[in-house]
């Protein structure tokens, strides 16, 4: 698991410097052709995130609900996000990577339920969907990397 968890703290720093390098307008900026934007793309990865670690295991996630409700899958952005808002989502992005760790070493999953993804992934183990997230997290880097180009 160490190599997975190295993998997803590269992923985070990745993910991170988007918020470092764009404006406000450019994170929130939608280009003609896609369904979402950069900001919201690092929203999302850090609810799925949550999701697919604390409450597919009966724990309390570390997002609001609201925020969930705001960036789960199947949701697009529905208007600007604020400067505090990009705040917070880059606050939860660099400590969430390593609270898991930590509560995983702590044996704090262990109430895992299975879960077949809405992409058909079945993740049977807390591992697996550690492993998954690396993988989405990675997919939606994709998806920035060309959504930088029209912003």
């Amino acid at each position: 698991m160490q190599s997975t968890f190295k993998i997803w703290a590269k992923n985070r720093e990745l993910h991170l410097a988007y918020l470092e390098k764009y404006t406000l307008k450019q994170l929130n900026k939608t280009p003609e052709g896609f369904s979402n934007n950069l900001i919201w793309n690092i929203g999302h990865i850090v609810a799925v995130q949550q999701r697919l670690t604390y409450a597919i295991s009966g724990l309390k996630m570390n997002i609001s609900d609201e925020f969930f409700e705001k960036y789960k899958p199947g949701t697009k952005p529905t208007g600007n996000t604020s400067q505090a808002e990009v705040d917070e989502i880059a606050v939860l992005l660099a400590a969430h990577q390593s609270t898991t760790k930590a509560d995983f070493e702590a044996n704090k999953f262990i109430n895992f339920k299975e879960l077949t993804t809405g992409t058909g992934f079945h993740l049977g183990s807390i591992e697996e969907s550690l492993e998954f997230i690396n993988y989405h997290e990675g997919m939606h880097l994709g998806f920035m990397m060309n959504i930088r180009k029209f912003v």
